[in-house]
């Protein structure tokens, strides 16, 4: 593929993000005065490249005409959840080849005896040989390369696709494994093949093993990905490179991505809370609660200042560790999708069973038959049955409601509207408790923060959670349904850096330290030249994760600059620990355990008030109005309004109840609310103040 001729100011720029159930498109032709164009089709699970091209074609322009596509994908995360991932086999030091599995003696369950852990790399795929790094980087026993090779050969006979090479202390001292993948690269038939150290130079054998068990058994899997939609995209004649968003919200060229195939767990999640940040900014609200739900999940984050809270410390599942930085984003299996049932004490649950993109819900006509929230949503009056997307054969509101009375009303003794509501009801009480898991369980209130509702099933929720937790205001994106997608477009190129140091802050070098940040802005600014997109500007943060002297777990403390003081840092400790845990304890010493840097090329600004065309705003509320008809609010039906959203005058305002549709999401406003728009287009709701 040719490389990529620098897009930027003027081009056309096309933002794709598949989801669980629909793959989303936004392009901004820069050509043509900043238009913008949208569509939403059908992901196809089998192979995710066709819903991109599909995306592609239903948004218009030849696609020889786009200058920069940029992707967010699920298919690592998908892979890593479903445990389809490629067979690979560990090299690791004599005597620790179960640490990956003996983790850090927790339970799967909290309670009893129960639980199943699989590791990422079966025990017999998990051989030894001699070497031995000390904690202090010293070589104790030298690497038996002999050993390295019979291990190689073994794995290859096994059917291995992908190695990792994992030794003891590599953080400290890396020779051993960048010899022994020397060694190996002798004989190892393909390029995937992960050290430990290069992934993750951090101190925790059980935390780089699996992250680096993940990023090996997931490359050749999202290669593959990747070479397929390059094939699809170079037969419609887009020869230029394409990017893929990681989860840290930052952006790699698909050339190089599967190196570290680890980084884009997470990437479709990162991606819209990069875009609630950014919309946020514009709006002068800084201070958010993101809540993304789409078909088969709901996501929700923090953004404090504009900058979402990113994590090292990420658990996809039990003993699933993936130590590199990502936004911190919590998931919830409660989606549009998400199917409802009574289980055998007779009480409602909601998920994580999901209908998925097939059959999905009752209403969208491909055999679905179990009742979702979708469905509920349709029996209360909240979505319109004419204006579903991808439906095959319409399915009668009736019919839905029947299935509700059936499914869930017989053993509860609800009619069908009754049970849609209280499956509505439960799902919210879920979502709200994920919500209280980023923002009450981290010393946050939630009343502080504005809800940022978005995905395609997020604005029908979204008023209702932030009654039940106390928020002031909901802020509805122009396009919700496809702010993930808008995430790709305004993302930065971003890389990562991470060191162990491990040292007390009163005995640091603050030469050797300096210098570790300064080698990775060295690092980060020459991985961005070789991006396909050139930054306006390069953007450094650096950080370090400390605690006290005896402590296990480690606090995130922000540093102003490049240059390492013992003083600065004990002093930012301090501050940052009673900021979390109202506790001084000065007489205890401070101990720096990593040293972070984030280094990221920022992208020119992108201007969201074409996201919705000014030019088909009506120029009064009525010029707006579709209809009415009756809608459930708390047990009861109310004569409700209902909106084009993209025909309402930016000065309008609207008193609840309302509902407000548009192409990739509806939108409602409970009784007693008012909401009003911004100069992008935003819909800010005020709840209780209608």
């Amino acid at each position: 593929m040719a490389e990529n001729d620098r897009a930027g100011d003027g081009g056309v720029v096309a933002g794709i993000d598949v989801g669980g159930t629909f793959t989303d498109l936004i392009l901004i032709d820069g050509r043509d005065g900043g238009k913008v164009r949208i569509a939403k089709t059908p992901t196809t699970p089998a192979n995710q490249a066709f819903g991109v091209v599909s995306a592609l074609a239903e948004a218009g322009p030849p696609v020889d005409r786009i200058d920069l596509i940029v992707h967010g994908t699920t298919t690592t995360t998908n892979a890593v959840l479903e445990r389809r991932l490629a067979r690979t086999g560990m090299i690791t030091t004599r005597g620790f080849r179960d640490i990956i599995e003996l983790g850090r003696r927790t339970r799967p369950q909290p309670y009893g005896m129960t639980g199943v852990f699989v590791p990422v790399i079966p025990r017999n795929l998990r051989l030894e040989v001699d070497e031995r790094v000390l904690a202090s980087g010293a070589i104790r026993t030298p690497l038996d390369e002999a050993g390295v090779r019979a291990a190689v050969q073994r794995l290859l006979a096994e059917g291995c696709e992908a190695l990792v090479i994992h030794f003891l202390h590599s953080y400290a001292n890396p020779a051993h494994e960048r010899r022994a993948a020397e060694v190996a690269a002798e004989i190892w038939p393909n390029s995937y093949v992960t050290t430990g150290h290069a992934l993750l130079s951090e101190a925790r054998e059980f935390e780089r093993g699996v992250t680096a068990a993940v990023n090996a058994s997931v490359q050749p899997i999202l290669e593959r990905y990747v070479e397929r939609l390059r094939r699809e995209l170079e037969t419609r004649g887009y020869i230029r490179d394409f990017l893929i968003m990681n989860g840290n919200g930052g952006m790699i060229s698909a050339r190089f991505v599967a190196r570290e195939a680890a980084k884009t767990v997470m990437s479709g999640p990162a991606s819209g809370v990069i875009a609630a940040a950014y919309t946020g900014r514009r709006a002068g609200l800084c201070d958010l609660v993101t809540y993304d739900m789409g078909g088969t999940s709901t996501d929700v984050a923090l953004i404090r200042n504009a900058q979402p809270s990113v994590s090292n410390e990420t658990e996809i599942e039990y003993a699933m560790p993936i130590h590199v930085p990502m936004v911190d984003v919590h998931t919830v299996g409660a989606g549009g999708g998400s199917i409802a049932r009574v289980d055998a004490s007779g009480l409602i649950q909601i998920g994580p069973e999901s209908a998925g993109a097939v059959p999905g819900p009752i209403c969208y006509g491909r055999g679905g038959t179990e009742p979702t929230i979708t469905d509920a949503n349709l029996v209360l009056g909240r979505l319109d049955p004419a204006r579903l997307l991808a439906v095959d054969v319409p399915v009668g509101v009736d019919q839905v409601r029947d299935i509700f009375a059936e499914r869930i009303g017989r053993a509860t003794g609800l009619d069908g509207v009754a049970a849609a509501g209280a499956a509505l009801r439960l799902a919210n009480m879920k979502m709200a408790g994920a919500i209280r898991m980023v923002s009450v369980s981290r010393g946050h209130d939630p009343r502080d923060f504005v809800l940022f509702a978005f995905g395609g099933a997020g604005p029908l929720h979204a008023t209702a959670l932030a009654r039940e937790l106390g928020l002031p205001k909901v802020l509805v994106p122009a396009r919700p349904g496809i702010t993930n997608a808008l995430g790709c477009v305004v993302a930065d190129l971003r890389h990562d850096f991470v060191n162990t140091l491990n040292r007390p802050v009163a005995t640091l070098d603050e030469a050797e330290a300096t210098a570790v940040l300064e080698q990775h802005r060295a690092d980060g600014a020459a991985l961005i030249a070789k991006e396909a997109v050139r930054p306006s500007t390069i953007r450094y943060a650096h950080s370090a994760d400390m605690q006290f002297v005896g402590q296990t777990h480690i606090l995130n403390v922000p540093l102003p600059s490049a240059a390492v003081s013992r003083a600065v840092l004990q002093d930012l400790f301090e501050k940052a620990y009673f900021a979390r845990f109202k506790v001084a304890l000065p007489e205890i010493r401070a101990n720096l355990v990593n040293l972070n840097t984030s280094v990221s090329g920022v992208r020119p600004d992108v201007d969201l008030s074409a996201l919705i065309d000014p030019g088909g705003r009506a120029t009064t509320i009525a010029g707006a109005l579709r209809g009415r008809r009756p809608v459930w609010f708390d047990g009861g039906w109310h004569d409700t309004p209902v909106y084009d959203r993209e025909k309402l005058p930016l000065d309008a305002l609207v008193a609840g109840p309302a509902i407000l549709e548009q192409l990739d999401a509806t939108t409602v406003i409970e009784p007693s609310d008012r909401a009003s728009s911004d100069a992008d287009g935003n819909i800010l709701i005020e709840i209780g103040k209608g």
